[in-house]
């Protein structure tokens, strides 16, 4: 009887995990290692490795939310932001994904040793080729995370690390010949539904994914080797996509402490509106506040052109936020229809997704009001923050900070939605939207494909209202040509650009005077040197941005890192920040690469185990080296 070796201990503990939960192991009475080929399936270790990625609260909190989360501005967060990163979190990302590479290459490695003993079945073939498009993903992964990463690795030995365009190159031919090599006509058992987590083993919907994600992968090289990014997104985009929301990747979560518990399930991770979002959702779109929310919230809602409350003693204007040394003391008059089923505003307690996190101290999440106190303790004003539409900055606050009680207090601003932390959702790995935000850059960028711009754009908008179930506002939303807080608008035929500034009203904090502000609409220097903030470009990455949140906050970090879009404001330097040494108060008012972070650096403990594979990655990271501000291969060096 032929044997099969699992080369490596990760591989060996993935397959103990499924030797548990599966029933046919349970006649298995013999070392795994010795295990033959007729009680090793592949779809068992294809299946560990889906759900190993789904991500377990101890990773999901510190990659998904502190680091993806973090870096994407999803929700209002320092650390990764700002520049710094833990070992200890870089370690354990590092580890479990090597636990899940090393799963899905042991599926390849049986799904080869099989066909080599004629042990298959009608789908084995099929099953490789969906490891091995799933494989493409997790190396991109990875790779999106640190740069240079080995891709013979994860099988027991020290491998040698490769430059990130090697990376790319071969997940790219891995997409290629793998979904080519799908038999779509093949039609799964119950039984081997069952193993699949994401398409219950419909073969054609991993063909399309294949194609998609080869989409995504093309595209992320438009700036760095266009002549690849083209001929390979041409390509893909002429083969079956990811076109319907029935076809979206997305993987059930449920309750407890395992690998399909919640990624945003934390109590703790207050995941507070980040200023980014409110400049990006505000204004866009002309939508009503007033037909979004119910009757007792109408006397919240303050007029369009009011900036709201100046209190620049205790809120920051070292940073480019154009609403910098503001509080908004309301809802504002239009905004993004999808942005109060994102975050529920503070006070909201009869919002069915209104989150009551931490559930142990009840205090934190029904105090709205916090106050403002001057050097010596006392109170100077108490904002409420019941209803009111505030985001909040990362970086260093210095004394503002210490005199702001404001400031981060998860009860007194809005919050992302319980129905993303109550472990009840389905955790997004990627959506038709996606593609149709894809195709809608390729073309603008003049790429052969099958959907024109404009009807790609509006079909990826459309589905993300689908999503989030706000279809009815789809058409207004469409047609609009107002501007958000960051100078751009809805309709795909409305280019023209904003003025410099615009005029608002608003009352001074402390002393109550009225008066106007010329708010500047802010200066994006990262994208066409600061002069453009309503091109059709700017447009389709804004409204991607708005469709991955809160699913997919690695693609939006890897859209700014590749185009220096949507605007992001920089970390206040009320203080000098250590972790972002050239942003200063004389160049807060500009974008920059250096302003925010490009990667992760390798875990302490790859240089200590694989000293030689570490130095590889090093070198192929080039001048800047194994650092957080070292852009990567594919993205934008200035």
């Amino acid at each position: 009887m032929k044997k099969i070796l699992i080369k490596s201990g990760w591989a060996l503990a993935a397959f103990a995990m499924v030797m548990s939960a599966c029933n046919k192991f349970e006649e298995i009475n013999q070392n795994p290692k010795d295990a033959s080929l007729n009680q090793v399936q592949v779809e068992y270790f294809i299946n560990n490795s889906i759900i190993g990625a789904q991500m377990d609260p101890n990773i999901a909190e510190r990659s998904f939310v502190l680091y993806w989360k973090t870096a994407s501005r999803q929700h209002l967060s320092g650390g990764l932001s700002s520049g710094a990163v833990d070992d200890g979190w870089s370690s354990e990302y590092y580890r479990y994904s090597s636990g899940w590479l090393n799963s899905i290459n042991t599926a390849i490695q049986i799904a080869d040793e099989k066909a080599q003993a004629g042990d298959t079945k009608p789908y084995t073939d099929n099953l490789k080729q969906v490891a091995r498009i799933w494989r493409a993903y997790l190396l991109s992964e990875l790779s999106d995370n640190f740069g240079p990463i080995p891709i013979n690795a994860f099988q027991g030995t020290n491998p040698e690390f490769v430059s990130v365009k090697d990376v790319y190159y071969f997940a790219l031919a891995e997409l290629k010949d793998a979904s080519s090599k799908l038999n779509t006509t093949i039609v799964p058992s119950d039984e081997l539904k069952k193993t699949d987590p994401a398409f219950g083993y419909d073969f054609m919907k991993w063909k399309r994914y294949a194609n998609s994600m080869r989409l995504r992968l093309a595209m992320r090289l438009s700036e760095v080797d266009p002549g690849k990014a083209k001929a390979e997104f041409e390509a893909a985009a002429a083969g079956d996509l990811m076109t319907n929301m029935l076809d979206i990747f997305q993987v059930q979560e449920k309750p407890g402490w395992d690998a399909l518990t919640g990624v945003m399930s934390r109590e703790w991770n207050s995941q507070i509106l980040s200023t980014t979002l409110e400049n990006i959702y505000t204004g866009l779109g002309d939508i009503k506040t007033a037909d979004q929310v119910d009757a007792s919230l109408q006397s919240y809602i303050r007029p369009a052109n009011w900036a709201g409350l100046q209190l620049t003693d205790h809120f920051s204007t070292m940073t480019n936020d154009p609403f910098a040394g503001f509080w908004f003391d309301g809802l504002p008059q239009t905004v993004d229809p999808r942005a109060y089923k994102a975050f529920i505003p503070a006070g909201d307690f009869t919002n069915p997704n209104f989150s009551k996190y931490p559930s142990y101290d009840q205090a934190t999440w029904e105090t709205t009001a916090r106050n403002l106190l001057d050097g010596t303790g006392a109170v100077v004003k108490t904002l409420d923050g019941k209803f009111a539409w505030n985001g909040s900055n990362a970086g260093a606050w210095g004394v503002k900070g210490t005199r702001n009680q404001w400031r981060a207090y998860p009860g007194a601003a809005p919050r992302l939605g319980q129905q993303f932390r109550n472990s009840s959702n389905k955790r997004v790995f990627f959506a038709p939207w996606e593609t149709h935000f894809l195709l809608a850059e390729a073309a603008v960028r003049g790429w052969a494909v099958p959907l024109g711009g404009k009807a790609a754009y509006e079909k990826g908008i459309a589905q993300s209202f689908e999503y989030w179930q706000v279809e009815g506002f789809l058409g207004t939303y469409l047609a609009s040509t107002s501007y958000n807080m960051t100078g751009t608008s809805v309709s795909w035929d409305h280019t023209a650009e904003p003025p410099a500034t615009h005029t608002m009203d608003f009352k001074n904090g402390y002393t109550g005077t009225a008066g106007t502000v010329a708010i500047k609409y802010p200066v994006n220097n990262l994208y066409k040197n600061g002069t453009v903030k309503n091109d059709l470009l700017t447009k389709i990455i804004t409204q991607k941005y708005i469709a991955q949140v809160p699913w997919l906050p690695l693609e939006g970090w890897n859209d700014k890192r590749r185009l220096g879009l949507p605007f992001f404001e920089n970390p206040n330097v009320e203080e000098p920040l250590g972790t972002l040494p050239t942003l200063n108060v004389s160049n807060y008012m500009t974008s920059n690469v250096k302003f925010f972070p490009q990667r992760l650096k390798y875990p302490s403990s790859l240089k200590n185990t694989n000293a030689a594979g570490y130095n590889q990655a090093i070198s192929f990271l080039g001048a800047g080296g194994d650092e957080v501000l070292t852009p990567l291969w594919w993205a934008i060096k200035q």
